[in-house]
């Protein structure tokens, strides 16, 4: 079913709210990664659709494995981490249900396992966790330049092929953190219907938020590149900015439940230990989300989505935050699956 499209309002500017933006652009958590213009979308998708293919498999441990997967749609080679059910090996005619993980702004496929026991927390379970690259500053998206099409291959590409190589069944989830909660909405809201559940952790989910705004343009013009290339020029292209902007589609929401979750940026026991320039930048980062998910959250429930929400104090833009948080959504993920 086609996504819905709710036109936004835009708040007020404020300094205070510029100078937070200011401020969260040091944590580069939303910058952008882009290259200048080029040509229609629609057309690149098309000609590169395709089924994409496991070039090479290396086995982490046991239950752990790291796929090469050549890709149509991004004409490359994609590394994505899979964990095994329990049961992979003793009920071989099976599908499984699955649980997406995507990563955040300047970082990679490895981080669920590197920073979290996601590991031993689904050691007990027959989920199947896939664990996909989605490029440092990607944005789970379709550029519009047409130069990546992350999406196409996250949730065409990919998708089918869990199912045909990895038994994956129609039972879904998808979680992720910052910059990858981010696209677990996107996706979500894009392919209704694919995921009974959601989790977006600490992450932005409004594009028309001035904070938002300024950081991802101030962002992309420190790395010297043009954000244009992801979904145009925000005037030009508003209707673009939109379809990927959360917060102006509660309605493509329903039927999957929703959970947000963001600390308020105060710096707590978690964070001892972390350098006095790390804990500043995470916690000015997590400040100016909270009152972004609660509008966002409020917007869910009039549209009729079953929507959670975690608003932690103390809570910075911090890993030992996502790990507790993980913990806390893991008996729901696994409840949705039918586990």
């Amino acid at each position: 079913m086609p996504f819905t499209l709710t036109r936004p309002t835009f708040p007020a500017f404020s300094a205070r709210r510029f100078l937070h933006a200011g401020l969260a652009l040091a944590a580069l958590l939303f910058a952008a990664e882009i290259p200048a213009h080029a040509h229609s979308p629609g057309d690149v998708r098309q000609n590169r659709a395709g089924e994409a293919s496991i070039v090479s498999v290396t086995r982490i441990d046991e239950r752990t494995r790291d796929l090469m997967v050549h890709s149509p749609a991004m004409q490359s080679d994609i590394p994505v981490r899979v964990i095994l059910p329990k049961s992979w090996e003793t009920e071989k005619e099976r599908k499984f249900p699955v649980l997406y993980m995507l990563h955040g702004g300047n970082d990679d496929y490895t981080s669920w396992t590197r920073e979290t026991d996601i590991e031993e927390l689904a050691r007990n379970t027959d989920v199947l966790v896939v664990m996909p690259d989605g490029g440092k500053f990607g944005y789970y998206s379709d550029w519009h330049s047409g130069k990546r099409l992350w999406e196409t291959f996250h949730t065409g590409e990919l998708v089918r092929l869990m199912e045909k190589s990895y038994r994956a069944g129609s039972s879904r989830a998808i979680a992720g953190l910052s910059m990858g909660g981010f696209g677990a909405l996107n996706y979500t809201a894009h392919h209704r219907g694919m995921f009974r559940y959601v989790a977006a952790m600490s992450s932005y989910v409004d594009l028309n938020e001035p904070s938002v705004r300024l950081t991802l343009q101030l962002g992309a013009q420190r790395d010297g590149v043009d954000i244009s290339e992801v979904w145009g020029d925000p005037v030009r292209d508003f209707t673009i900015w939109q379809e990927h902007n959360p917060a102006a589609m509660p309605r493509s929401f329903r039927g999957t439940r929703v959970h947000l979750s963001s600390g308020d940026g105060t710096v707590g026991p978690l964070d001892t230990g972390h350098p006095l320039d790390v804990m500043l930048v995470g916690s000015v980062a997590e400040t100016v989300l909270p009152r972004q998910v609660r509008r966002f959250a409020s917007a869910l429930r009039s549209a009729g989505v079953t929507t959670t929400t975690h608003i932690y104090r103390p809570g910075t833009h911090s890993w030992p935050y996502w790990q507790q948080e993980l913990h806390g959504i893991w008996p729901a993920v696994v409840r949705v699956l039918g586990q």
